[in-house]
């Protein structure tokens, strides 16, 4: 059996990702109460297809041990068991909105830097071939 090896910068894509996986799952809960398996549903549809549920639900633990997020249990649409949801608590929207103002910055920080290079490299290289 051989393995698979990871799509070009998925290991990168992860990294980055796990840095800002609870904002994420932040933002998904403030959009409505959402059980674990619809958060790896939601993420995918987003394109952070890398995410899965053994990474999910121990930050939830976490979250919920921090009080930034509560859960309650409701009847299950299909029928089964009830399903544990989760919801924001006011500690958990005030630090989501505190983590968007921090992503911007910093990403508009990191998109300078790095277009700052690109477009610096472009320029030498022209000037080269001239």
């Amino acid at each position: 059996m051989t393995k698979e090896l990871p799509a070009p910068g998925d290991q990168r894509r992860s990294q980055l990702l796990r840095g800002v996986l609870d904002l994420c799952l932040l933002s998904l809960i403030d959009e409505r109460p959402r059980y674990g398996f619809e958060f790896v549903e939601a993420l995918a549809e987003s394109g952070l297809d890398l995410v899965s549920e053994g990474s999910i639900y121990p930050l939830l633990s976490r979250m919920e041990r921090a009080e930034l997020i509560s859960s309650f249990r409701a009847p299950s649409q299909s029928g089964g068991a009830p399903r544990k949801y989760y919801r924001l608590t006011d500690a958990g929207r005030a630090e989501l909105t505190s983590g968007r103002t921090v992503w911007r910055a910093f990403s508009g920080q990191v998109s300078e830097v790095l277009t700052a290079r690109s477009e610096e490299q472009n320029e030498e290289q022209g000037d080269q071939g001239a």
